[in-house]
């Protein structure tokens, strides 16, 4: 048997996306495609529309201008929960985290799309799917020995891992991840960061991250953006050493 392969080219296109709040750009003309199983962060300093750019792609907003492409499909404007049944995910920058159910639980409502339609009314002990990914999550993210405590009962950084587990529970193909690493001691930023990489492996990542060190170190292609645009894209040390990205972000030419 012949195995499937992934469809040729890349698996999210952006293409000219633009929103304005009143008269400001907060993402003007923004294009850019994420390759398979890569990690793409984009940079840049406060306000310069990185979640904004997020919230287009991941349809939390939908744009005045442009489009977006999931594997060829256009997905422009389509609703969170279209989107993640098409394969597209998201982590944010504020806890969404239920925190008077268990790790377990919070995983396993996560994983519950993956069961057949015709199992979602049944009892939770019939999901046999969504509790083998909740298995394979909790050993992934070294939360087996948490996975009864209530999610606020866990520490900063592991309701962080557990918020990117809770994103892939439904077992996307692109994962958006903003700012996972944020308020993180320097030992969870590092233990966060090889778990990230790890994931790419199985997963594209698309990632909003404002650790210069961590971002150098983890992307395989950097997006640098001011004041809603696009000025540079590229190799992680090409980017860094950009002088129009030293001039906006690093504050110096």
């Amino acid at each position: 048997m012949t195995a499937q392969r992934a469809p040729a080219g890349p698996i999210l296109d952006v293409r000219d996306l633009s929103i304005s709040f009143g008269g400001l750009k907060a993402v003007d003309g923004v294009s850019f495609n994420a390759e398979r199983n890569r990690i793409t962060t984009i940079i840049g300093p406060n306000g310069a529309g990185k979640s904004t750019l997020f919230n287009l792609i991941s349809g939390a907003l939908a744009p005045r201008r442009g489009r977006v492409l999931l594997e060829g499909r256009d997905t422009t404007g389509a609703a969170p929960h279209r989107l993640q049944a098409a394969g597209l995910a998201r982590s944010f920058q504020i806890t969404t985290l239920f925190f008077a159910l268990s790790v377990a639980e919070n995983l396993r409502l996560g994983a519950q799309t993956l069961e057949p339609a015709a199992r979602l009314w049944l009892p939770v002990g019939s999901s046999v799917r969504a509790r083998r990914r909740v298995d394979e999550l909790l050993e992934r993210f070294r939360l087996t020995d948490k996975a009864d405590y209530p999610a606020g009962k866990l520490s900063h950084g592991e309701q962080r891992r557990l918020e990117i587990a809770v994103a892939l529970a439904g077992a996307p193909r692109v994962l958006l991840l903003d700012e996972p690493t944020q308020g993180m001691s320097h030992g969870d930023t590092a233990e966060t960061a090889e778990l990230i990489r790890g994931l790419a492996s199985d997963v594209t990542i698309l990632l909003i991250e404002h650790d210069i060190g961590l971002v150098m170190t983890l992307s395989d292609h950097v997006i640098v953006m001011h004041q809603g645009r696009k000025i540079a894209e590229g190799m992680p040390e090409a980017v860094r050493a950009d002088p129009a990205v030293q001039a906006a972000y690093f504050g110096h030419v």
